[in-house]
């Protein structure tokens, strides 16, 4: 399937979660089997083409189509997880959200010094999560040199916002709007 074909299975629910916004419902191509299939695919192609030596996901949506390109690669999963998860000393970094602050931790363990990480998440919107996730496997040691989303809504410019920090962009998929 090309992603034109992928970008035709995600659903889109209106005034969610609040007049006017468009929500690009992910779940319809998660439930898809070749559909779910083709893309994890595309986008194990692209973190190979940039070189991945592990993969990193963002809690929650990150973490089903990080962990299953990480599969495909023959490659570790770095899980990015919301604060409180981690049974281990952990590495942390708060970041501000359009209402208010959160926070992302991670195992220091779970990264070589050097390590190619490549950040693979479900969508891209204005990049606040994506940069503290950049921002945190660097603290950690880590190369971060590209990031790949199913989705990115490029109105919202969260990926110029990572671009503009460094990390190369790809994905699969753009939908105007918010």
């Amino acid at each position: 399937m090309t992603p034109k074909d992928l970008k035709a299975i995600v659903r889109t629910v209106p005034d969610f979660p609040a007049p006017g916004v468009q929500f690009r419902d992910i779940t319809t191509l998660i439930g898809h089997g070749v559909g779910f299939a083709a893309a994890v695919g595309h986008l194990a192609r692209l973190a190979q083409a940039a070189g991945a030596q592990a993969i990193a996901g963002m809690e929650a949506r990150g973490f089903i189509f990080g962990a299953a390109v990480a599969v495909q690669l023959g490659v570790g999963f770095i899980p990015v997880r919301k604060p409180g998860k981690l049974p281990v000393a952990t590495l942390g970094v708060d970041y501000v959200l359009e209402y208010g602050s959160d926070r992302l931790e991670i195992d220091p363990g779970a990264i070589a010094a050097g390590e190619r990480v490549i950040i693979v998440d479900d969508l891209i919107a204005t990049g606040g999560t994506a940069l503290a996730a950049a921002a945190l496997l660097r603290k950690a040691g880590a190369v971060v040199p590209t990031a790949i989303f199913a989705i990115d809504l490029p109105d919202l410019g969260g990926a110029a916002k990572l671009r503009a920090d460094g990390i190369a962009v790809d994905a699969l998929m753009q939908f105007p709007g918010d």
